[in-house]
C-alpha cells in the first residue's frame, strides 16, 4: 500500500507492457507459441459457435450455454493475444491510457461474465438431472436467454466499477506494465497514490463473484452426486457422470487460476507468479475449453462427423 504521493511528475498518457522480459530469440520462440495457442483457440472456438448452429440436434440448453461459452472464449482472448503477440515483435511495446483502460474493460466484462455462466451451466446439468421431468420448464428458451443475459449483466457491472475505481488512479510519470497486459494488480503497483482502497475493492469483489458462482457450482453437483448415486446401474450412473465430467474440468481450471490471481490479498505482489497464470487462464483454458467439450462429448463429436462428411 501507498501512503505518500510522488511530486513533480508528469501525467502518463500511455503505458509500457514490459511483459516477459527473455532474449530475443526467446521472444520468437514465445511468439510463435503464443501465436499457436491463439489460432487454436480461434479455431476450436468457432467451430464448436458453427457446429452447435447449424446442427439442429445440439439445439438444446446445455448446448446453447456452450455456445456462448466459446464466444467468451473467443472474446476474451482476442481481447488479450493480438496486442501481445504484436509486443513480442515491437520495440515499445506501448499502449495508449485509453487503449489500456478499454482492453481492460473488455477483458474484465468477459471473464466475470464466463464466470457466471459456468454457474449457470452448473444449475443446468442440476436441472436436467435432478428434475427431468420439469427441465423444459426450467430451462425453457426465455429462461435460457434470461441466464445468459443476467450473466452479462452482472459481468458489465464488475467490469464498469474495476474499471472505474483502477483508472481513477494518478499514474505519475512511472508508465512501465510488470505485465503482458493491462490488469488491475499490475495498474495499482505502479500507482502513485495511494491504493488501498483500490486493493479492498478487487479482493472484496473477487471474492464476492467466487463466492457466489462456485456456492451455485458446488450445491449443484451436490445434488446431481446425491441423484446419480441413487441411480442402480453402473452404466446409467457412468453416463449420467460422463455429461458433467467436462464442465467439472473446465471450472476447476477456470477458479483455480482466477482465485490465484485475484481473491488473494498477496497477489498485488508476486507478479511473475501472476503472468504465467494469467497465460493460463487468457490464453490456455480458451483453447482448451473447446478441446474439452469436443473430445468428452459424444453429441458434438457426432456432430462434426455429420457436418464433415456432409460437405464431401
Amino acid at each position: 500500500m501507498k501512503s505518500e504521493p510522488k511530486r513533480n511528475y508528469s501525467e502518463v498518457t500511455e503505458f509500457v507492457l514490459l511483459g516477459f522480459i527473455t532474449p530475443p530469440k526467446v521472444q520468437i520462440l514465445l511468439f510463435l507459441v503464443f501465436l499457436l495457442i491463439y489460432m487454436v483457440t480461434v479455431v476450436g472456438n468457432i467451430s464448436m459457435i458453427i457446429v452447435i448452429k447449424v446442427d439442429s440436434r445440439l439445439h438444446m440448453p446445455m448446448y446453447f450455454f456452450l455456445r456462448n461459452l466459446s464466444y467468451l472464449d473467443l472474446c476474451y482472448s482476442t481481447v488479450i493475444a493480438p496486442k501481445t503477440l504484436a509486443n513480442f515483435l515491437a520495440k515499445g511495446k506501448k499502449i495508449s491510457y485509453n487503449g489500456c483502460a478499454a482492453q481492460f474493460f473488455f477483458f474484465a466484462l468477459f471473464v466475470t461474465t464466463e464466470g457466471f455462466l459456468l454457474a449457470v451451466m452448473a444449475f443446468d446439468r442440476f436441472s436436467a438431472i435432478c428434475s427431468p421431468l420439469l427441465y423444459p420448464v426450467h430451462m425453457s428458451q426465455k429462461v435460457c436467454a434470461q441466464l445468459v443475459t443476467g450473466s452479462y449483466i452482472c459481468g458489465g457491472i464488475n467490469s464498469m466499477v474495476q474499471t472505474g475505481f483502477t483508472f481513477s488512479l494518478r499514474f505519475c510519470g512511472e508508465n512501465r506494465l510488470d505485465h503482458f497486459f493491462c490488469d488491475v494488480p499490475a495498474l495499482i503497483k505502479i500507482s502513485c497514490v495511494d491504493t488501498s482502497v483500490n486493493e479492498i475493492v478487487l479482493f472484496i469483489l473477487s471474492a464476492v463473484i467466487i463466492i457466489t458462482t462456485t456456492t451455485v457450482i458446488v450445491v449443484s453437483y451436490a445434488y446431481i452426486l446425491s441423484t446419480v448415486l441413487k441411480i442402480p446401474s453402473t452404466h446409467g450412473r457412468g453416463k449420467t457422470f460422463s455429461t458433467c465430467g467436462s464442465h467439472i474440468a473446465v471450472v476447476s481450471l477456470f477458479y483455480g487460476a482466477v482465485f490465484f490471481m485475484y481473491a488473494q490479498p498477496g497477489a498485488i505482489s508476486s507478479p511473475e507468479s501472476n503472468k504465467i497464470v494469467a497465460v493460463l487462464y487468457t490464453l490456455v483454458i480458451p483453447m482448451l475449453n473447446p478441446l474439452i467439450y469436443s473430445l468428452r462429448n459424444r453429441d458434438v463429436k457426432e456432430a462434426m462427423k455429420r457436418i464433415l462428411l456432409h460437405r464431401k
